[in-house]
């Protein structure tokens, strides 16, 4: 698995653990789980805190592997340009 494959994994996975984090803090707002997520111990702030988490590592996961790709990009020449700068 490549670096590039590995960072979007990484930022698609935390994409839905934001959106999950996200529906479950609505839950709890609206008072449809909140004695589920009271005897987990989890306050909405906490639901809150983890989609924001979540989401920061997903948008900076996504930046990074779109750094590597044009980081990549710009030292590969491609073959036109090899062949004239040989030539």
């Amino acid at each position: 698995m490549s670096h590039f494959v590995r960072l979007q994994w990484i930022g698609r996975v935390t994409y839905y653990v934001g959106w999950i984090a996200l529906a479950c803090g609505a839950l709890v707002q609206f008072g449809q789980a909140t004695p589920v997520f009271v005897a987990l111990g989890v306050n909405k702030r906490n639901l809150f805190e983890l989609c924001v988490v979540a989401f920061l590592i997903c948008m900076a996961s996504e930046l990074r592997a779109l750094a590597l790709v044009r980081s990549q990009a710009t030292t590969e020449m491609p073959t036109v340009a090899k062949k004239q700068a040989a030539a």
